[in-house]
């Protein structure tokens, strides 16, 4: 009888050994891609930016010459265009980043240092406003300013999910009808279609924890520039120039303290303090800044959402919980339904908590405070009932 070569399982007591080990090795090699699998998807979810287009210099210069070759062909207008495109007065610095075709640019304006931002690279890129072809041709002179307004009120609805009366569009509506008509209406609407830039002129005037617009050119708009927070910092934002922070030990402590008390009063202000909560689904360091007097600013809120629109995101079809969490906002899964439920079972609160008591910032609070954080800050079980500041 012929004996079996090496490796192979020739005779039948040894089928099911060679079997068992062929399926094992097929699940260690399962496992093995599964686990790369997750662990991609973890660096990814922890950083998005990995698969973002490369940030240039050169490209972004190339970016805003093109945005001032539009603005000379009437294209586009804004208040920072002059400054631009003419007087070389806003001048690029650096590229930041990019990010999922977000170009975000740092800049100077008259000795102030700025940040440009567009939510697309291209004027072009985003959807025209179609205008009759009457009021076309006349340059849009003629086109009822009425049916303007709840042309913008219908796209800060899809926008933001909040029904505003026509007065409090007011940080959005051009100033004046004038020989560039149709260049100001594009522009406008470049603008609206960008829901950070919505939210954040709508803000202005009413938070102090948002950065005002202080003007456009085209889809590009200016926001005053912040050093943002990054978990490489000790206490998560840069220190060097806020006041009071250079005092050696004890000065530093205070810094600290103030910037913990001012969250917590960013996340009551935007808990309380409008008609709907203001919820963040995308919490970390790099989407904040503090002032020079430790106040708290929101810097980067393309993930934030007013409550209507919150529910609308949050209510999908769902197997598991784990289906209905968008981001930093979570919801349940009524399995019954299988519908994930409109309403946010964490807070912004209890996704902050982690930072003040696993990222420094702890052994300088003050006990009292610390110990509210760290109360409010843990997740929900189920069953719990959600604290709110």
């Amino acid at each position: 009888m012929a004996r079996s070569g090496p490796g192979r399982c020739g005779r039948r007591g040894r089928r099911g050994r060679c079997g068992r080990c062929g399926r094992g090795a097929l699940l260690a090699c399962a496992a093995w891609t599964a686990g790369w699998v997750l662990a991609a998807a973890l660096l990814l979810r922890a950083h998005p930016g990995v698969l973002s287009e490369r940030c240039t210099d050169e490209k972004s210069r190339r970016i805003l010459a093109a945005l001032c070759q539009e603005y000379r062909g009437g294209v586009l207008v804004g208040d920072l265009c002059e400054d631009l495109c003419v007087a070389g007065t806003l001048s690029y610095q650096r590229c930041l980043y990019y990010e999922r075709g977000k170009k975000v640019l740092q800049a100077d304006w008259r000795g102030r240092p700025v940040i440009l931002k567009s939510k697309e690279e291209a004027f072009s890129s985003f959807q025209p406003l179609s205008l009759p072809d009457d009021a076309a041709e006349d340059g849009g002179q003629d086109f009822p300013e009425a049916e303007l307004l709840l042309v913008v009120a219908g796209e800060v609805r899809n926008a933001l999910g909040l029904e505003l009366p026509n007065g409090s569009l007011g940080p959005l509506w051009p100033q004046r009808r004038g020989r560039r008509w149709l260049g100001q209406l594009a522009t406008l609407w470049s603008l609206v279609q960008q829901e950070e830039f919505v939210l954040f002129s709508l803000l202005q005037d009413l938070s102090r924890h948002a950065p005002p617009v202080l003007g456009s050119c085209g889809h590009f708009y200016a926001v005053e520039y912040l050093a943002a927070g990054s978990p490489r910092h000790r206490a998560l934002f840069p220190l060097d120039g806020a006041a009071g922070a250079s005092r050696g030990g004890r000065g530093q402590a205070k810094a600290i303290s103030d910037m913990a008390l001012s969250f917590l009063d960013m996340v009551s202000h935007f808990d309380d303090d409008f008609s709907h909560r203001l919820h963040l689904c995308d919490i970390k360091p790099e989407n904040f800044a503090i002032r020079s007097d430790f106040t708290v600013v929101a810097i980067d809120v393309d993930m934030a959402f007013f409550e209507p629109k919150m529910r609308e995101i949050l209510e999908q079809n769902c197997t598991g919980d784990e289906d209905c969490n968008f981001f930093d906002c979570f919801s349940k899964c009524d399995l019954r339904a299988h519908k994930c439920g409109a309403e946010r079972v964490n807070s912004n609160l209890q996704v902050l908590g982690p930072w003040f008591s696993g990222m420094r910032l702890s052994k300088s609070l003050p006990t009292d405070l610390h110990l509210t954080v760290c109360s409010l800050g843990s997740q929900p079980k189920q069953g719990d009932n959600v604290l709110s500041v």
